[in-house]
């Protein structure tokens, strides 16, 4: 099993390397060693896919619990962990920095802070949001190992569609010293070369929100790294609902002819990440 620093120095290294990746989102410690065997380099935990494991709605979830799920997968997985730190789990910088601090503990790779307040159900603004993101860097840069800090924007989630106010926040989060800047809700390649060309970053693209792109489309609008959210998590509960369906509704089995072989789990369980 590799080390924190060791899983630390990886990540870092796939932001800089000619060709981008997927960062695939598991929701529980099966799913993260599916797709480590599958060949993924790297994971991120998912806000929503998490909630749902817990039976709960997306920012639901708390602290401990957070923590809890990043550090069983991080312990179980032999490949970098990046973890969807949501808000910081709090409001003040000083509460960001602490429970960063708690997160880096769990031997994660990285987090994304986001601007955008679960509680107050409403955007930071930018003088706080800087604020908070620069806390959660100082904490990291106090580390002996490359923790990366990914600047996530909510704008294009939470309000308008206004691809303006989306860089201008990304660049002063670039210039407080974010590793990777993300803004989930891109919804062209156009708009996805409107942004990265401003910027100097690495640059995470949400995948779903295009899904007729190819990573190789995504790198060539500015993405080094491409996530999923929570898409795999969905994708896994529709045949729970349609084959449970099945069941309930006309008695049958029939659908167990789809499902994936013992076999096929325990070799991807076994394979090196």
């Amino acid at each position: 099993m590799p080390t924190q620093p060791q899983k630390c120095h990886q990540f870092a290294a796939l932001h800089t390397h000619p060709d981008a990746f997927i960062i695939a989102n598991p929701w529980d410690i099966g799913s993260a060693l599916l797709l480590q065997g599958m060949g993924f380099k790297a994971l991120a935990t998912t806000s929503s896919g998490f909630a749902y494991a817990m039976g709960q709605q997306d920012g639901e979830p708390a602290l401990e619990e957070k923590l809890a799920h990043c550090r069983v997968i991080a312990n179980a997985a032999d490949i970098p962990l990046n973890a969807d730190f949501e808000d910081g789990y709090a409001d003040s910088p000083q509460g960001v920095a602490d429970n960063v601090e708690q997160l880096i503990k769990t031997g994660v790779a990285g987090c994304s802070i986001e601007d955008f307040d679960r509680t107050g159900k409403s955007l930071y603004d930018l003088s706080a949001a800087v604020e908070r993101l620069s806390a959660a860097i100082e904490v990291a840069r106090k580390q002996d190992f490359p923790f990366t800090i990914t600047a996530r924007a909510e704008h294009l989630l939470r309000a308008e569609q206004n691809l303006d106010e989306v860089i201008t926040r990304l660049q002063a989060y670039e210039r407080a010293g974010a590793d990777v800047l993300y803004a989930p809700g891109i919804r062209s390649l156009d708009d996805l070369r409107t942004v990265t060309r401003e910027l100097n970053k690495p640059f995470n693209m949400l995948g779903v929100t295009i899904p007729d792109a190819t990573l190789a489309d995504f790198h060539a609008a500015g993405a080094q790294r491409v996530s999923i959210g929570g898409a795999l998590t969905y994708a896994s509960v529709k045949p729970i609902i349609e084959f449970g369906q099945a069941m309930i509704n006309k008695g049958t089995f029939n659908w167990t002819r789809e499902i994936a072989s013992s076999q096929q789990i325990r070799e991807l369980f076994a394979a090196e990440g």
